[in-house]
């Protein structure tokens, strides 16, 4: 058992890894425009929707294994800070094979899971076909995107920040110029789009490896009973399985919140996607929040230091506080000039304008929910956070019942209940599961035995 070491924490370090975390967020939706604007200017509805339909697959289903980016950064930042410097090392090896198992398992089923997934969504055959096309060659994608998910968390949990900036914008970069050559330049159609993000993927994880054995102590070359160590292996899965969990009734939420809408006619739908762009750009900043508070918070559950976990936590809590004030108040100012731009209907604009006073209270409740969950994953509380996610969602799906009623605006009150939900159960949860982690000398608080959220006071 190793003695506690501080870490001096202070808005320096926060920001040395919201920061990169931000810009790197930003470039994402950038993709997403170039992609759209490139199939658009094919003037084929059915194409334009068709890679619409498919990125919105592609959005939840590797959003769904999200896990592998939050556990290899709580545990590579817990191995630093409990100055396991091989361990790290090993970390990374074993998700890498972890996000291969799961990248061929989703190539193997992929025909199975694109029926059931086109039938879910119901377009028209046009579009359908279209999205099939892009689908089936971005698929071939996704054990590079979830390696890559694996190089960004341990990168970031080793306090890398600036490198893991660099390929997310590489990869960004690398598929938004593929998608103009392929389908502007040599008019490959959708199937370009597909390829530019393979592309991306591919040569993003091939850089990424470059960059971590520069930084891998003792190389790749682990032996196999420490590299399938079971416990430590059962321990991983435990969390991950949590987090999944957690993330699937995240993507449940926002996926009844766009159904409700799109049955509430095309007006509604249109404003709410107006509206969302406005929580996206709030989103950037807390998530980058949240991954300072990842990567602190586990540097210090595993030096076993006390008051470095909590002086990370009141740091990302204030200053995703004081981003959160800002950001409502540019949205008060500044939201009906900004609906004007992004939208030429007048009855869009107006149904936004209705329900942006929503919008203006989502940033400060989104803080604490953005913050504990980077506080929790940093600590691998995940069976608290999976277990207080559900109880989150279920306030949801009572809230809507409640104000269905209201219609739309009924709707986002029961989004804005979520969001309190969230933050407000993990910060009442946080002081007893800190005293919990800090005030026991057992090792098995850095995840070798019973789960460190688990206490009588069960939820």
């Amino acid at each position: 058992m190793h003695a506690p070491v501080h870490h001096r924490v202070g808005s320096r370090q926060v920001f040395a890894i919201a920061g990169p975390a931000m810009v790197a967020n930003l470039t994402t939706p950038l993709i997403g425009v170039v992609s759209t604007t490139a199939i658009g200017r094919l003037d084929d509805a059915a194409l334009l929707g068709g890679v619409a339909m498919a990125s919105v697959i592609f959005d939840c289903l590797f959003w769904l294994f999200g896990f592998l980016r939050m556990s290899t950064l709580a545990f590579t930042a817990q191995a630093l800070g409990a100055g396991e410097t091989r361990e790290q090392t090993v970390i990374l090896v074993r998700g890498f094979i972890v996000a291969g198992l799961i990248g061929a398992t989703l190539i193997v089923l992929q025909l199975p899971l694109a029926g059931a997934l086109f039938d879910l969504m119901g377009g028209s055959d046009g579009v359908t076909r279209a999205a099939k096309t892009y689908f089936m060659i971005r698929i071939w994608s996704s054990p590079f995107a979830f390696a890559n998910y694996i190089i960004l968390g341990w990168l970031v949990g080793q306090a890398r920040a600036n490198p893991a900036l660099a390929l997310q914008v590489v990869i960004n970069l690398v598929n938004m110029v593929a998608t103009i050559l392929l389908v502007l330049v040599y008019d490959t159609g959708i199937a370009g789009a597909a390829i530019a993000a393979l592309l991306s993927e591919t040569i993003g994880f091939m850089l990424g490896v470059i960059v971590c054995r520069r930084h891998a102590v003792g190389g790749f070359a682990i032996p196999r009973a420490t590299l399938f160590d079971r416990d430590k292996l059962m321990r991983l899965l435990a969390v991950n399985t949590d987090i999944l969990i957690r993330t699937a009734a995240l993507i449940a939420v926002f996926l009844f919140f766009t159904a409700k809408g799109a049955r509430a006619g095309d007006v509604t739908l249109a404003a709410n996607s107006v509206l969302n762009n406005f929580l996206l750009v709030s989103a950037f900043f807390l998530d980058g929040l949240a991954n300072a508070a990842q990567q602190l918070c586990g540097r210090a559950f595993g030096g076993r230091d006390a008051k470095g976990f909590a002086d990370s936590t009141r740091l990302v809590l204030l200053w995703g506080l004081g981003f959160a004030i800002v950001v409502a108040v540019l949205f008060a100012a500044f939201g009906p000039d900004i609906i004007n731009v992004m939208t030429a209907s007048e009855d869009v604009r107006r149904a936004a304008r209705e329900f942006l006073p929503f919008i203006v209270l989502a940033p400060v409740p989104g803080v604490f929910a953005f913050g504990f969950d980077g506080i929790y994953v940093g600590a691998t509380w995940a069976r608290e956070m999976r277990n207080l996610m559900l109880l989150s969602l279920a306030i949801f799906f009572a809230a809507w019942l409640a104000l269905q009623s209201f219609g739309n605006a009924g709707l986002w009150s029961a989004l804005i209940a979520f969001y309190v939900a969230r933050g407000g159960l993990q910060g009442a949860r946080y002081p007893a599961l800190y005293r919990a982690t800090f005030s026991s000398p057992s090792p098995r608080l850095r995840g070798e035995g019973r789960d460190e959220g688990e206490s009588p006071q069960r939820r």
